[in-house]
């Protein structure tokens, strides 16, 4: 766990524990997504409906690692967030990340990104995956500058249309990428893995 990360004299980053971090992201959500036209089931399934689904959770993991990361300014006033969880041995979803409105533009959201992927770098991720509103550039663009590629669109009944947003750590497999799309003829080490 790390303790702090320093951003600039203004705010640092530290790891919270689900415990610390879950009561800061329910006081806020809905400050930071106000505007958001996001239609969450749980809202209108029964209780019995999401009684099952978290006893599926439940069950569906072990213990996956999961990270929390909290922003704060230098008087310790919560600034923001990042979550997420394994999905798999070689998959993270990098489930939400906000920065409060009077605190961005302060490289803090690119700080956060790098010190999360530093951190699944780290823990040996192979695919690491996002998925956003498809006209969020606030987000999109930093993912895409720090390596993220657009890997495929999704039309949600709770979130509508979402961009999904995949960062490989394995330089191979972001190269494959380029070339399944179409970008990137295949070069002697493509051709070899792919037997052309």
């Amino acid at each position: 766990m790390i303790s702090q990360i320093k951003i600039n004299n203004d705010f640092y980053i530290k790891e919270l524990s689900k415990e610390n971090f879950d009561p800061l992201f329910k006081k806020h959500r809905d400050e930071v997504f106000s505007d958001d036209h996001s239609l969450p089931f749980e809202k209108f399934n029964s209780e019995k409906e999401n009684d099952k689904i978290n006893e599926l959770s439940s069950d569906c993991f072990k213990r996956p690692f999961t990270l929390h990361l909290g922003v704060y300014d230098k008087e310790n006033n919560f600034a923001g967030w990042s979550f997420g969880w394994q999905e798999n041995a070689t998959t993270y979803y990098m489930c939400n990340s906000a920065v409060f409105k009077k605190y961005r533009r302060k490289g803090i959201y690119n700080a956060l990104l790098e010190t999360t992927l530093s951190i699944l770098r780290e823990k040996g991720f192979q695919l690491i995956y996002s998925r956003h509103n498809a006209t969020n550039n606030n987000v999109i663009i930093p993912k895409l500058k720090s390596g993220f590629i657009i890997s495929k669109m999704e039309l949600s009944d709770t979130f509508g249309c979402l961009i999904h947003l995949h960062y490989y750590t394995n330089k191979t497999r972001r190269k494959l990428m380029d070339y399944r799309c179409g970008e990137l003829a295949p070069d002697d080490e493509l051709k070899k893995i792919m037997k052309i």
